[in-house]
C-alpha cells in the first residue's frame, strides 16, 4: 500500500509520517510546501500551497491512501480581514481540489484530519459530543472544517473513493502550540494563576494516540466512510491539567481560586473572553465509536503524555 501524507511538516502530519516510516508497509510519500529533509524511507514531493490551483499529479501517482493533515489551522491572533474567507480558501477549496485529483488518480481512500470544533465549542456537563450529534461549529475554522467534510463526502459518493473523517479534540505533545503552550509558559515563569477552583471537564488527545487512530483508519475496512472523534478517554479539569503539567516540569503550580464570574469579568477586561471560555468551559468527547468499530485503544496514558510534553518544553524553552 502506497500512502501520501499532506501537511508533512506540521504538528500532526510530521508525527503521522514518522510513525508510518518506522513501520513501513509499502511506499511512503510526503507532500510539502517547500523542500525539507525527510526520513530515508520517505519520498518528498514539493506541491506548494494548498490551493485550488495546486497540481497534485506527481504526489498522487501510484498512491492508494491519502492522509490529509494540511490545513490553515486555528489562529490565536487572527489578522485576516475576513477570516472565514481565508479558512475556506485553504481548508475547503484547496482540500476539495486535492480530493478531486485524488479520485481521478485512482486513490482508494482519503483520511481527513478535521477538528472537534465541527461539533461545537462546549458541551453540557456529563453530555459529551458523539459522532451522532448534529454539527454546530461556531468559529471560522470549525465552519471551514465542516464544509470540507461535507464536500469530501459528496466527492467520495460520486467517485467511489472512501472518505474517513477524524475529529481530534485538543492535541498535545512535544512542540505543542496554542493555549497549552501558553499554560506551559505561565507555569515555567511561576505566575500565580487564578485557576485553582475550575470544576470543569475537558477532553484532550495525546499526539501519539491521535496518530495511532489515524494509522488504524488508513487500513481498517470498517473505517470506510465513517466519522471518528479522537480523545484520550480521560477528561481533566483545567486545574488538574495545570497541576500535571507542573509536575512534569518539576515545578509547583501556583494556583489560587477566584469565583468563576469574577474570572470571566477580569478576562473580558483584557480581551480574553475566548480564552476564559476555553479555560473554564466544558468540552467532553466520546471516543467509543472508534474503540468499538475499529477495536482501537490508546497507546499512551494521559499522565505519561502530559509529562513528556512538559519535559520537552522544559528542555527546549528559551530562558
Amino acid at each position: 500500500m502506497n500512502i501520501l501524507v499532506t501537511g508533512a511538516s506540521g504538528f500532526v502530519g510530521k508525527a503521522v509520517l514518522a510513525q508510518l516510516a518506522a513501520n513501513p508497509g509499502g511506499g511512503l510519500r510526503a507532500a510539502v510546501r517547500r523542500p525539507l529533509q525527510m526520513p530515508a524511507a520517505v519520498e518528498s514531493v514539493v506541491v506548494g500551497d494548498l490551493a485550488t490551483s495546486t497540481d497534485w499529479t506527481p504526489a498522487l501517482a501510484g498512491i492508494d491512501v491519502v492522509v490529509h493533515a494540511a490545513a490553515r489551522v486555528h489562529v490565536m491572533k487572527e489578522t485576516a480581514a475576513d477570516p472565514l474567507a481565508e479558512f475556506r480558501r485553504v481548508n475547503v477549496v484547496g482540500t476539495l481540489a486535492l480530493a478531486k485529483q485524488a479520485a481521478d488518480a485512482g486513490v482508494r481512500r482519503l483520511v481527513f484530519v478535521s477538528s472537534v470544533k465541527v461539533n461545537g465549542e462546549e458541551t453540557t456537563p456529563g453530555k459529551p459530543f458523539t459522532v451522532l450529534d448534529a454539527p454546530k461549529p461556531v468559529d471560522a475554522y470549525g465552519i471551514s472544517k465542516l464544509e470540507a467534510e461535507l464536500g469530501l463526502q459528496q466527492i467520495g459518493a460520486a467517485c467511489g473513493m472512501e472518505i474517513v473523517v477524524v475529529r481530534p479534540s485538543l492535541v498535545y505533545g512535544p512542540e505543542v502550540r496554542g493555549n497549552l503552550l501558553t499554560l506551559l509558559q505561565w507555569i515555567r515563569r511561576g505566575l500565580p494563576l487564578p485557576l485553582g477552583g475550575i470544576d470543569n471537564q475537558r477532553s484532550f488527545v495525546a499526539l501519539d494516540n491521535l496518530v495511532s487512530l489515524i494509522r488504524v483508519c488508513v487500513t481498517h475496512r470498517a473505517a470506510a466512510n465513517q466519522v471518528f472523534l479522537a480523545a484520550d478517554g480521560e477528561d481533566l479539569s483545567t486545574t488538574e491539567l495545570i497541576r500535571r503539567l507542573a509536575r512534569g516540569m518539576n515545578r509547583r503550580a501556583r494556583l489560587f481560586s477566584v469565583p468563576a464570574g469574577a474570572f470571566h469579568s477580569m478576562a473580558s477586561l483584557f480581551g480574553a473572553t475566548a480564552m476564559s471560555q476555553r479555560l473554564c468551559g466544558w468540552l467532553q468527547v466520546d471516543n467509543s465509536h472508534a474503540r468499538e468499530l475499529l477495536d482501537w485503544s490508546t497507546v499512551v496514558s494521559v499522565d505519561d503524555a502530559l509529562a513528556s510534553t512538559a519535559r520537552h518544553f522544559a528542555r527546549t524553552a528559551r530562558p
